[in-house]
């Protein structure tokens, strides 16, 4: 049983695309989540410098197409599959994630993907290089994708002998979120995605408001707590409402 989720990632205004691979990949990499290391694989690039590669990629993509999108590029995808507590071990939880990144992109785009173990729930990271690996395409996230990769998603827990939800429901988990649901998702929800985009944008406090702020997000501070008013709600909500938050570890203190 897995639960899916796609994130397109952007460098972000006034950062460098190599600066914002690197903090992606260090985060997904990171050995004490990996039990060391064992659980990170690869396809068509090298785990240990995948950011350079691709951040080279995209200098040979803007060189042969002559196209450049600035801040506003999708400059990768973070996926992410999530299981149930107890139900499967890290080496099919990282199979399971390869092959999904592999039938997503059907071998055009070189991916490293990431098993974490400091969970109850296991749960496999993919980062995705947009552009292609003859640098002349980017990977689009099409209409629909997020049902597609459920799907797919579904066929290969079945192909390991893991369950499947058959009549998803949307939660308020950051992982037990099932995307392609047809229901709205609620601003809580909407803001919820924003976060776990953004929290691996930096790895400080201030760099972590700064990404949040870009993306629309007005942030307050109070005497014990930080509050979050997205501009697609009214609703102001407080940090300690969402567990990715409670949860990471930055390099300066949240309070």
């Amino acid at each position: 049983m897995a639960t899916t989720t796609i994130i397109p990632l952007h460098a972000g205004k006034g950062r460098p695309v190599a600066t914002a691979l690197k903090i992606s990949a260090d985060y997904i990499k990171n050995p004490e989540k990996t039990d060391g290391g064992e659980w990170v694989t690869a396809y068509a690039c090298d785990p240990l410098i995948v950011d350079e590669e691709f951040s080279f990629s995209k200098n040979q993509y803007a060189a042969i197409t002559g196209r450049s999108q600035g801040a506003r590029d999708v400059i990768g995808y973070h996926l992410r599959i999530s299981f149930k507590p107890g139900e499967t071990d890290a080496a099919t939880a990282n199979k399971i994630g390869y092959d999904l990144a592999m039938k997503l992109t059907k071998g055009n785009h070189a991916f490293v993907a990431c098993t974490h173990t400091d969970k109850a729930h296991t749960h496999t990271h993919v980062v995705i290089n947009s552009t292609s690996l003859d640098c002349t395409k980017k990977f689009r996230n099409f209409k629909g994708s997020a049902f597609a990769i459920r799907k797919i998603a579904d066929y290969l827990c079945v192909e390991n002998g893991l369950s499947i939800i058959t009549d998803p429901k949307p939660s308020r988990g950051s992982y037990g979120k099932w995307q392609g649901d047809a229901k709205e998702p609620t601003g809580r929800e909407k803001l919820c995605a924003i976060i776990d985009e953004n929290i691996i944008v930096g790895r400080s406090l201030t760099e972590f408001i700064t990404a949040l702020k870009r993306a629309g997000v007005e942030v307050k501070y109070g005497n014990t707590d930080i509050s979050f008013s997205p501009s697609i709600s009214l609703r102001r909500f407080s940090a300690s409402c969402f567990s990715a938050v409670n949860s990471f570890t930055f390099s300066e203190a949240v309070m």
